[in-house]
């Protein structure tokens, strides 16, 4: 790696960014969910005052008629579809319920069950063309044309779909190549951190492999094509996400399985209750209102409400606390999670180059050393070379103006400064196997450096190196907290999955207190380590941030992104984002969701005793109507504000000690 390498000035290459990835966003009143929720939601709100206010019923009933129709038609459709498979949806059942509530005159409850079921479709919809939206997106990487060289040099620019295996392209700086191929000439510094979420440009010669998507640096590349654009690595990170989001279970709260063979039962029971004392010559009107109570007291409502507040408090104090969790599904899911899988770059490490070491030689001073190597690298906006810049600068060095500014991709840039030629750049390519004494000091500093996962840098003057500085990537200050805090949460170390060089994730592994580390993956390599820990029987939550990491975060039971760097791809992919991207909060919302699990639990205990209690009391006494419905709402309310304590700053802190 070579910190020499100019790429194109911000004011070209913003664009050129711009431009090859164009952002795909489906209209949001695009969506009939969202137009038929938001009819629904207009309609209540309207109703709603009115009738509160006591106005005619003329006025606000129809309002009311239209929420419930709106809102409710499409459930309920698909619900009797269902049901004419001999499945009883829970859809059609929400819709039921909400037209019970009507019949008795609660018009008003069963207008807002209706609303809040289809803003809840409304979102979900949301959800899935966002994703869907981001999974095309990612085929813009790859630019539309191509310059294809013939057999007697000509070019002529044609459709990257056009290209075949063993045509040769011709890549200019700044472009993004447009194929998968291998180097046939040239030299140049290609940014590849979309396939392999690498932080820092990879030198690319003859004989290298390149990725469709990747952006080339100031040199210019001739590339045979070796992949069909259908089989490029973008196109396969295509297919894994769609693939591995298509054959992901579809996820269902727990308590929605069972509540399908509860309403089952309870609607066999009414029936029962109804029918069968009529027989045996007790009165109709009699058997009506004690089937009519049953129901009620039997009704999920509080086995359902048991349930979501708690989820639904917890996603709300994880939102205030930067964790974007995405659905109660997802809330759930994050209390089974007993492995880990991080990426490096950008998730585990801040994803920004800087200097580490400075290394003069003897006689040499260390801020001496910075300063020629800043002032030679002031010009180019190569990452390596900003880290030089701003680690000066933090130093409070002043930077002297360089004159003659020269950049060689693949070896180094060099200036006169005083009259005198300082260059910077690769120590292979700088030294030329140089045995003098300095030479092989410089040599030994800068395979230290590299041995131990660092970028080295050679400086030298008037050809004699004068020191060689080492550049990295750093830990984010929580990552080591992080690490044990998973370690201690799922009885496992975490899993470091990275495309970059395996000494590089050794070394950030080794610091941050990661053992198992498997570096220089593609991602389908990703996807793969994750299945194997799937079948193995883990539930796997991959944490990770760029394109490489989307197929991952969708194979996984739980994907979670890193927010500010993260790719629209991988935020639209995962099932939680991190919003700023503080890591600490991964373990804390995992905490945080067994208690909310906890909660769960002790809620359909109190649902269950008052279930049980009233349907007794009906079935085997005389449960007045009234007093059914009370105890009911009672036992509903109950367990809602139970699961409300989880919107407490408290719990939050809990969750993250």
């Amino acid at each position: 790696m070579t910190s020499t390498l100019t790429h194109p000035s911000a004011d070209r290459a913003a664009p050129a960014r711009d431009d090859a990835v164009p952002r795909r966003r489906t209209r949001v009143l695009a969506l009939p969910e969202v137009r038929w929720a938001i009819a629904a939601t207009v309609s209540f709100l309207l109703a709603l005052p009115l009738q509160l206010t006591g106005a005619p019923v003329g006025t606000w009933g129809p309002l009311y008629a239209l929420a419930y129709a709106a809102g409710g038609w499409e459930p309920g459709w698909e619900g009797l579809k269902a049901l004419r498979e001999k499945s009883l949806d829970v859809d059609l059942l929400m819709v039921v319920a909400a037209l019970g509530a009507a019949a008795i005159g609660q018009v008003m409850d069963g207008a807002l069950l209706i609303v809040i079921f289809a803003t809840s479709g409304a979102l979900e919809a949301l959800a899935t063309a966002r994703t869907a939206d981001s999974v095309r997106g990612l085929l813009d990487l790859a630019p539309a044309t191509a310059t294809r060289v013939d057999a007697y040099g000509g070019e002529q620019p044609v459709a990257v779909q056009e290209l075949a295996v063993g045509d040769t392209v011709l890549v200019r700086p700044g472009e993004r190549v447009g194929a998968d191929g291998r180097v046939l000439d040239g030299a140049s510094d290609v940014d590849q951190a979309t396939i392999t979420g690498e932080p820092l440009p990879v030198t690319k010669e003859k004989g290298d492999e390149v990725f469709a998507g990747t952006l080339n640096g100031t040199g210019a590349l001739r590339i045979r094509v070796e992949r069909d654009a259908s089989d490029t690595v973008i196109a396969r990170i295509v297919r894994m996400v769609e693939e591995a989001s298509g054959t992901k279970a579809p996820t269902q709260l727990f308590i929605e399985k069972v509540e399908q063979r509860y309403s089952l039962g309870m609607v066999a029971a009414t029936l029962a209750v109804f029918l069968v004392p009529p027989a045996f010559g007790a009165p109709l009107t009699d058997s009506l209102l004690r089937a009519m109570t049953f129901m009620i007291v039997a009704s999920p409502c509080a086995v359902v409400l048991a349930t979501m507040p708690p989820l639904l408090s917890a996603i709300a104090n994880a939102g205030r606390h930067g964790v974007l969790v995405k659905s109660a599904v997802v809330m759930e899911r994050l209390a089974q999670v007993d492995a880990v899988a991080l990426d490096k770059t950008g998730t585990l490490t801040e994803g920004t180059p800087r200097v580490t070491d400075i290394s003069p030689l003897p006689g040499r001073d260390p801020e001496q050393l910075l300063v020629l190597a800043a002032a030679a690298e002031h010009p180019s906006e190569h990452p390596l070379a900003r880290a030089i810049v701003d680690a000066a600068r933090e130093r409070g060095l002043a930077l002297p103006v360089a004159e003659d500014f020269d950049s060689t991709p693949g070896v180094g840039v060099s200036v006169t400064l005083d009259g005198r030629v300082v260059a910077v750049g690769a120590p292979a390519r700088l030294l030329n196997g140089a045995t003098d004494a300095g030479s092989a000091r410089a040599a030994a500093l800068a395979t230290g450096l590299e041995d131990g996962g660092r970028t080295a840098v050679l400086v030298s003057l008037d050809g004699a190196p004068v020191g060689v500085l080492g550049i990295a990537d750093r830990l984010r200050p929580d990552a080591t907290a992080t690490v044990a805090a998973l370690t201690s949460l799922t009885g496992t170390s975490p899993l470091l999955l990275t495309g970059d060089n395996p000494r590089a994730a050794a070394r950030l592994a080794a610091e941050a207190g990661i053992d198992d580390v498997r570096a220089g993956l593609l991602p389908q390599h990703k996807v793969g380590a994750v299945r194997d820990a799937q079948d193995a029987g883990r539930r796997m939550m991959v944490v990770g941030d760029g394109v490489n990491d989307a197929p991952a975060l969708a194979a996984a039971h739980t994907g979670v992104a890193m927010g500010r760097a993260g790719s629209d791809l991988a935020l639209e992919t995962a099932d939680a984002v991190i919003v700023r991207d503080e890591l600490a909060t991964v373990p804390a919302v995992i905490s945080l969701s067994r208690r909310a699990r906890g909660l769960v639990v002790q809620n359909l205990v109190i649902a269950g005793v008052f279930i049980a209690g009233l349907v007794v009391w009906d079935l085997a006494g005389n449960l007045p109507l009234p007093l059914g419905v009370a105890g009911h709402e009672g036992s509903t309310v109950l367990v809602g504000l139970n699961g409300l304590r989880l919107l407490r700053e408290a719990a939050w802190r809990r969750a993250a000690e």
